[in-house]
């Protein structure tokens, strides 16, 4: 039997980087899973791979409110149902704050948080419609700390946290958990949109963090699976933070 055997789960940023690999993973685990993106290609090719029965793959620009009623009603076409959310699509822009055109912090705050929060917003009633279940929100280990040239990132996932618990708190009573993770650095397109050689990205986290190197989006969907299964049975309104060790500290030797 898997963990999520008989749930629905929908996944956004689905099509590649961490939610592909949470997609996967679900999917193995027995959910069936909605594959939500702006990648049409990637996310169909993802689709057709985990079968039919398995994974169906919407359109879903995060931002957008229309996006969100259409993609549940394709969800619910093709499963019946969904009992549990990952909001994992999020951009990432590097920027001093001072030099940060304000167009692009409201992009950043677009996608990251109203995303996040339409996500909530949309699919709490669907989920308490199924008997329960649960919500997973991507934030980050800027959301607990600050670093330099992230400014817009950090404030959406610091943002992300508030979401979270206040989420959890709402609802509770309709038997939905919601928490959330907060990776460090973790080797996805989005974090090295260059492609630049997987050595020297693991050269440069080799001093940075602790267990000496990146991290990597399995990994994060691990700890994924299990806030949306049995085994975090009595958690809710959590962040939880998985980053090598890099948010302990400063070490001198």
């Amino acid at each position: 039997m898997g963990k999520l055997d008989g749930r629905v789960v929908l996944i956004t940023g689905a099509a590649r980087g961490q939610g592909e690999q949470e997609a996967r993973l679900f999917a193995a685990e027995g959910a069936r899973v909605v594959l939500a993106d702006v990648l049409d290609d990637q996310g169909e090719a993802l689709a057709k791979e985990l079968g039919e029965g398995t994974a169906v793959y919407v359109r879903l620009d995060v931002g957008r409110e229309d996006d969100w009623t259409a993609a549940v009603a394709a969800a619910k076409d093709a499963f019946g149902k969904i009992d549990g959310l990952v909001n994992n699509a999020g951009i990432l822009r590097f920027n001093e704050l001072v030099s940060t055109p304000l167009e692009e912090f409201q992009q950043v705050i677009q996608v990251n948080q109203i995303g996040c929060f339409l996500g909530i917003r949309t699919l709490a009633p669907e989920i308490e419609a199924a008997g329960g279940g649960t919500i997973v929100n991507t934030a980050s280990y800027t959301a607990l700390t600050g670093m330099a040239g992230v400014g817009a990132y950090a404030a959406t996932k610091h943002a992300i946290l508030g979401l979270t618990r206040v989420a959890a708190l709402e609802l509770a009573a309709k038997k939905i958990r919601v928490n959330a993770v907060c990776p460090g650095a973790v080797d996805t397109p989005m974090s090295n949109p260059d492609g630049v050689d997987p050595a020297a990205v693991g050269a440069l986290y080799q001093t940075l963090v602790p267990l000496g190197r990146v991290g990597l989006p399995e990994e994060v969907a691990r700890l994924a699976l299990f806030l949306s299964g049995e085994d975090s049975s009595y958690i809710t309104g959590q962040p939880f933070v998985i980053d090598g060790g890099w948010l302990a500290g400063v070490s001198l030797f």
